[in-house]
């Protein structure tokens, strides 16, 4: 099984950050723009916390909040969980399974984030490498 640094190299993708003094309207414009269900708040490099678009709903418009005038440090998550790249594709989708959460930063032994992945990534990966593992059992036992 791939470990997170793994499936980060073999899909490089720009990280999409947010300040938590931006705006929510801002967030949800990166949010949509890239087809993403969450953003990084980052303050000088570091993690200060994740806003998602579950944060949104629950917390800007249930709660009649305007999206343009309520900031991401008001509503995003500062205790976030994250994988270590060593770490497992199986093992991070057993972490974010039994946290109930869809997105997960990878950060290395500094404290640095060096990508995030989201549940929909793990997933694709575990059929990856389960369709690949069904193709080698045929060819062995057919061959």
């Amino acid at each position: 099984m791939k470990t997170l640094k793994q499936l980060l190299e073999q899909r490089p993708r720009k990280l999409i950050t947010v300040s938590p003094d931006d705006s929510v309207f801002s967030a949800l414009e990166l949010l949509a723009k890239h087809d993403i269900g969450a953003v990084l708040a980052m303050r000088n490099g570091r993690l200060a916390g994740i806003f998602s678009e579950r944060d949104y709903a629950r917390k800007v418009i249930l709660l009649g909040k305007s999206s343009k005038e309520t900031m991401v440090r008001e509503i995003m998550t500062e205790k976030v969980l994250y994988a270590l790249p060593e770490q497992t594709v199986s093992q991070a989708m057993a972490l974010m399974t039994e946290k109930h959460i869809r997105h997960l930063p990878v950060m290395d032994s500094m404290q640095v984030v060096i990508g995030m992945v989201s549940i929909g990534d793990l997933v694709k990966e575990t059929i990856s490498a389960q369709a690949f593992l069904i193709q080698q059992l045929e060819q062995y036992i057919t061959g």
